[in-house]
């Protein structure tokens, strides 16, 4: 007897007697498990069964149980289950090879049988070698890439390789499930779920790879037509004003449908030329969108048709409507947006390409959510136009006078209305009243108490209060509005004539001033509580004086209060903004100050604020009178024009003027003498700006007939207000003057485009 028999034997006996001992479930289970051990280890039934009546017997002698014998069958029969589930098996297979022989003899041979069986299946089948080239495949694979067997074999790369199977497995490389790109021989572009085998052939070693691929073209489309729609969605979900929106939808529309180009055309009246809206690749004039007018013919037909009414284009040429998802090849589609008839889509293919059935659906499904994203910021648009009209007529003037900037930034979406507040009000006796204050609160609840303290603060500028009983009395008025306590205000009047400012602050944020060429500082005089919140017996009031070309700005918290950064830091970074900037505009100097303070993520409160210049010292240039010093001249003028607050191009016209009396003075007055000098002086006198030419030549009267030159004079007159000649024995003075105008600034933001290409 084998060592590994005697083992089993004892592991029986010992289960037998346990089971014996105590029938139930765990016992049998012992044994049928002992039968799948006989199995794996070739123990015999006749071995078993004779081993098992010995032991049962010679249980049976010390037990007295008339049940022992049954018990102990139970545990046998169990044993041998196993033994007689292998031995079915075993019969059921061979049944099944010879039927699967008989059956192969009657198709003449196993080669027949197989070739049948394989063309017989609804997927594409393929054999492939270890270097992946495909050897056989069935008519199915041929239908589904238009390779058929008639071509076989087809070595990598394969013939229905698509350019986007980068980083795809083959068909026939590995053994795996995968779903694969191709390009059918046709041109269609088509998904292909490939699952694949790996196989050792037995008479050569060699391995092979079997597998099958299945069409999912439709499967994938869905999805991927899910996931476009949901990007368009998520990107023009975020976007606001109409020309936002066309951004990012224009630019989603190209990435997604492989588009070289989309234009969006905007009638904003039945008669006026639509604006253009674009992105991708597409033919500009100095930024403008050019469009043939055959495109623009299109585009007009198209945005009077019903809503999604897609046409495909060849050409210039729409396809039959009744087939579009035909095979002929289409350049662009062409489709109306929204339901109002003044919108209009127009999107160009960088190739000719079908147009399928499953890009018209996602093309429907991409156009209706841009339409519905397109009335979305139209109607943001209206109401952002009517907030802004309402916050500039609520916020002060908008004329102001020279020399001025003011600036308004809210913080609170969408209707960007809030409680801060600036006025300037020009006075009767030439001096200016300026106000900025800050209400508790955004939104229009602020937007109401501030629109109250606002006028009211202007009539009592008009009916002659200063700045401390200007608070003062604003004291009372805050008192009866309800949500105007704690207001800050700070309340200022600039007499430029005396250049000097009076001002008084309620708890407000102190303003700054920087005389040129020296550091700003604080003004810090004037300071009391904010309005309303106790009794005060008197608002203090401070002056200081403002020196010539000193820039001063006034501004509400929002500009300087950050969490996280000390607000002194913020005071001295705009005064080191004033010192930098008193040879620049006004509107420069306000746009420098935003910049330099704005945080990464923008500013979090409104900020309101107002820039003035003082008018600077006369400038006086005393040059020898010779050509070659005219352009230092003129560079000295430029500068002084931009320090008493001229616009650019104002002064660009006065520095032409006063280059041609000084040209006079050099060609014409020392001409027969020895060259002596040239003055020029420019002055600020109130509003306007006095330019003086003097010189101590001979004055030369204008001939009858001056030629194609000597028009000097009228160009002078042309560009200023009014030029007069005074003249004698001693020189020429050439003195003229114009008045520098009010500065408009307008009701809302511009809000539609000008056929310019859009941002990506």
């Amino acid at each position: 007897m084998s060592a590994a028999l005697a083992a089993f034997l004892d592991d029986y006996t010992a289960a037998l007697r346990r089971h014996l001992t105590d029938p139930g479930q765990d016992g049998l289970t012992e044994g049928y498990d002992l039968g799948r051990r006989a199995l794996v280890e070739g123990i015999s039934l006749l071995d078993l069964t004779e081993h098992h009546f010995r032991a049962v017997a010679e249980s049976a002698a010390d037990s007295g149980d008339p049940r022992h014998e049954e018990v102990a069958l139970e545990f046998l029969l169990q044993t041998l289950a196993a033994l007689d589930i292998a031995t079915r098996g075993y019969l059921d297979g061979t049944r099944r090879y010879e039927q699967q022989r008989s059956r192969a003899d009657d198709l003449a041979g196993r080669d027949a049988f197989r070739t049948a069986l394989v063309e017989s299946l609804q997927d594409g089948f393929f054999v492939a070698d270890a270097r992946g080239t495909i050897v056989e495949v069935n008519t199915a694979f041929g239908a589904l890439t238009g390779f058929g067997a008639d071509g076989v074999p087809y070595a990598q790369p394969h013939p229905w390789t698509s350019p986007d199977s980068r980083g795809y497995p083959q068909i026939g490389t590995e053994a795996s499930r995968f779903v694969l790109p191709v390009r059918h021989r046709d041109g269609r572009d088509r998904w292909l779920a490939v699952s694949a085998s790996s196989l050792i052939k037995a008479e050569s070693d060699e391995r092979i790879f079997v597998g099958t691929v299945r069409d999912v073209t439709a499967e994938h489309d869905a999805q991927a037509r899910d996931q476009a729609v949901s990007r368009l969605a998520t990107a023009v979900g975020a976007a606001t004003g109409l020309v936002e929106v066309l951004a990012v939808g224009l630019d989603e529309l190209c990435r997604t449908l492989g588009a070289q180009s989309a234009v969006v055309a905007v009638w904003a009246s039945r008669t006026a030329r639509p604006d253009l809206y674009g992105a991708g690749e597409q033919a500009t004039v100095d930024g403008v969108i050019s469009l043939d007018d055959d495109v623009r013919e299109l585009l007009e037909r198209a945005r009077r048709q019903p809503a999604r009414g897609l046409v495909a284009v060849s050409g210039s040429q729409p396809l039959p409507e009744e087939s579009p998802e035909s095979t002929a090849s289409a350049e662009a589609v062409v489709s109306p947006l929204g339901e109002t008839r003044d919108a209009a889509l127009w999107l160009r293919f960088a190739t000719p390409r079908v147009v399928t059935a499953a890009d018209w659906m996602l093309l429907s499904l991409l156009i209706g959510h841009l339409s519905v994203a397109l009335q979305r910021a139209r109607n943001f648009d209206q109401a952002r136009a009517t907030s802004l009209t309402l916050q500039r007529a609520m916020l002060g003037p908008i004329e102001l006078p020279p020399r001025f900037s003011v600036h308004y930034e809210p913080a609170l979406p969408p209707l960007e209305i809030g409680g801060d507040w600036y006025d300037v009000v020009p006075l009767r006796d030439g001096t200016i009243g300026v106000v900025v204050g800050d209400c508790v609160g955004r939104g229009l609840s602020a937007a109401v108490v501030m629109g109250q303290l606002r006028s009211a603060a202007r009539a009592l500028l008009l009916r002659g209060a200063g700045p401390a009983q200007l608070l003062a009395e604003l004291d009372t008025v805050a008192a009866r509005i309800p949500g105007a306590m704690c207001t800050t205000v700070c309340a200022a009047v600039l007499d430029p004539a005396r250049g000097v400012v009076r001002y008084s602050n309620a708890g407000h944020m102190p303003p700054i001033v920087s005389p040129v060429g020296g550091p700003g500082r604080v003004l810090e005089g004037g300071r009391a509580v904010p309005l309303a919140t106790f009794d005060t017996p008197r608002r203090p009031e401070a002056t200081t004086a403002l020196p010539p070309g000193a820039t001063l700005v006034l501004f509400t918290d929002g500009l300087v209060e950050r969490r996280g950064v000390d607000l002194e830091d913020n005071f001295t970074h705009i005064a080191d903004v004033l010192a930098e900037t008193c040879g620049e505009l006004p509107r420069e100097v306000a746009d420098t100050v935003l910049s330099r303070l704005r945080p990464e993520a923008g500013y979090d409160d409104d900020v309101a604020m107002v820039v003035y210049r003082q008018p600077p010292a006369p400038l006086r240039l005393d040059i020898p009178a010779e050509p070659g010093r005219l352009a230092a001249l003129r560079r000295g003028l430029h500068r002084w024009f931009a320090a008493a607050a001229v616009p650019h191009d104002l002064a660009a016209d006065l520095v032409a003027a006063a280059n041609e009396a000084c040209s006079n003075s050099v060609e014409h007055a020392y001409r027969d003498t020895e060259p002596a000098r040239v003055v020029l002086t420019a002055t600020c006198d109130g509003d306007r700006v006095v330019i003086e030419i003097t010189d101590t030549g001979v004055w030369r009267p204008r001939p009858a007939d001056p030629g194609f030159r000597g028009r000097g004079v009228e160009m002078m007159r042309a560009l200023t207000e009014h030029v007069e000649f005074e003249h004698g024995d001693t020189g020429t003075r050439v003195r003229m003057w114009v008045t520098l105008p009010a500065i408009t600034f307008p009701t809302a933001n511009p809000i539609r485009g000008t056929d310019r290409h859009l941002p990506h």
